[in-house]
């Protein structure tokens, strides 16, 4: 995930920036002090730097500008100002380093121009997943696979996974079969007792493969089952066939 720095004065514009951004990026908040910007520029290492112009005088923005220029000359910095706050540093914006967004401007124009400029994916329409499994290793892996496409969220137990699900409302649930306590089936069965969460479609993950056990997955009617270990291409295109058929129906 892209990492940017919102550089202003702390008040309800950075507070809805800060919520908005979040969506599709790591965001930090940082006060105009120029020694508090080195140096969360230093630990942070943003992908992108946006300064709110909101009531900064103009020689504390000319050292951030300055700094960013000479520092950080690759990093894109984009600042948020009426014309009449950024109409003293015009100099810097004959740069294709320094672009402006106009106010009143809403958040999501804002996101939507970040995006644009580092040339990322919005995370916000790409698919929500649900990973149940009691195994911490497998949890940690399965994520680390499947968020490079998806938004992951995961769960070590059937019973998190239904306080998740109410949060998160996954497009799909990858749900390991043999869990203590708390079973893919009995999982299963309380995801259907809410007709909220009815049809959301689960992909059973099982470790054991004789046929008594596969016929009894089966029976449950489950949008797909794996094998485990499965494959990152199985894994994929499994999930890939499952949400390419619910979007067709």
């Amino acid at each position: 995930m892209k990492k940017i720095i919102i550089i202003g004065k702390l008040n309800d514009m950075i507070n809805e920036l800060n919520e908005e951004l979040s969506k599709s990026f790591q965001v930090q908040i940082s006060s105009e002090q120029l020694e508090t910007v080195t140096g969360m520029i230093k630990i942070v290492k943003p992908d992108m730097v946006i300064i709110s112009l909101i009531g900064l005088h103009d020689d504390i923005n000319d050292k951030i500008f300055l700094h960013l220029s000479l520092n950080h000359p690759t990093t894109p910095v984009l600042t948020i100002g009426t014309e009449s706050e950024c109409s003293h540093y015009l100099k810097y914006y004959k740069d294709q380093q320094f672009q402006n967004l106009t106010r009143p401007v809403k958040s999501a124009s804002v996101r939507e121009k970040c995006l644009e400029i580092l040339g990322a994916v919005d995370e916000t329409v790409l698919p929500q997943i649900l990973v149940v499994d009691d195994d911490p290793v497998t949890l940690r892996s399965m994520k680390a696979m499947l968020e490079k496409h998806y938004r992951v969220s995961i769960a070590p137990s059937g019973t998190k996974a239904m306080a998740l699900i109410g949060k998160k409302k996954p497009d799909l649930i990858l749900l390991d079969y043999e869990m203590p306590v708390c079973d893919g089936r009995m999982t299963l069965e309380m995801i259907r007792q809410e007709s909220e969460f009815a049809d959301i479609p689960v992909i059973f993950l099982t470790g054991v493969s004789d046929k008594k056990h596969i016929q009894a997955v089966l029976q449950l009617k489950p949008a797909n089952y794996l094998l485990k270990p499965a494959s990152e291409e199985k894994i994929l295109g499994a999930i890939n066939q499952v949400l390419q058929a619910e979007k067709d129906s």
